[in-house]
């Protein structure tokens, strides 16, 4: 009777012709064992009914813990409630600047349709010469002009107070020649003032070429002359007192001689004054 021989269970099962690389060699023990070495690490295989499924880890959105999903819910429901308050808040203000320009606009229109404000107008009506010869060898002069300046307030509604620390003066050829003050006092509505004012210069010196043209000009019988006058000034309206406003006139004057009995042949003044609703 021939012998049979039995495969081992463990060994794995040889499928067709087989070649020595690919037959399975003896088992591997580990040293000073008795078990087999696996020649590689099986995967791990899934449940049965599991899926798995791969997603990069750019997209993992991180999920907080069970512990920790009620202060997730406290901090986001605060959250809300600040940028809720904070839209409010900003709607409030954007409301109450809204209505505060509106009334502003409201009550610019009813003043400049009750009041009707104009700018003052302003003129030089004489101007009175010493102490300007030319004919004199002295090398500096001691001019003395008194000039006379007429203002005029048009409004109804406005008086103007003219204050102090004002200035006057007339030049020649960019020549300063007399310097001054205006006086102080109130202008009523619908009003018009003239007041003299007392120039003086001192130590005047007048180059060849300005003296010569004084000369020739007032050979002539026409002298030009600058007069800058600067004065700040408060409005009174409804019984109320502005802020102070400066106000700025300057007038091209031509006269017909540099002397005491000099007559104003042309003038020509601009107004400078700017408050918000000039």
């Amino acid at each position: 009777m021939e012998d049979r021989v039995h495969p081992r269970v463990d060994s794995p099962p040889v499928t067709g012709n087989a070649t020595d690389d690919q037959r399975p060699g003896p088992p591997k023990y580990a040293a000073g064992g008795d078990k087999p070495v696996p020649s590689f690490a099986p995967k791990p295989q899934p449940q049965p009914g599991t899926y798995v499924i791969q997603v990069p880890k750019d997209q993992i959105y991180r999920v907080p813990p069970p512990a920790n999903a009620h202060k997730y819910r406290n901090a986001a429901r605060r959250k809300n409630r600040g940028c809720c308050g904070c839209c409010c808040c900003l709607t409030y203000v954007i409301s109450v600047l809204s209505v505060l320009v509106v009334i502003l606009g409201i009550f610019a229109a009813v003043f400049y349709l009750t009041v009707r404000p104009k700018s003052p107008k302003y003129s030089v009506d004489s101007i009175s010469v010493t102490g300007l010869n030319l004919s004199s060898s002295a090398l500096s002069l001691s001019p003395e002009f008194d000039v006379t300046v007429r203002a005029e307030n048009p409004n109804r509604g406005i008086g103007i107070y003219y204050g102090k620390k004002s200035s006057v003066a007339v030049s020649h050829s960019d020549i300063q020649l007399c310097t001054g003050t205006l006086p102080s006092f109130y202008q009523g509505t619908k009003n018009v003032t003239i007041f003299t004012t007392a120039l003086k210069g001192s130590a005047v010196r007048l180059s060849d070429t300005v003296h010569d043209a004084l000369i020739s000009q007032q050979r002539k019988g026409q002298i030009p002359l600058k007069l800058n006058l600067k004065v700040p000034v408060k409005l009174k309206v409804w019984g109320i007192n502005s802020w102070s406003v400066d106000v700025k006139v300057d007038c091209d004057v031509t006269v017909n001689k540099l002397a005491k009995d000099s007559r104003v042949l042309s003038k020509d003044c601009d107004v400078d004054v700017n408050p918000w609703w000039w």
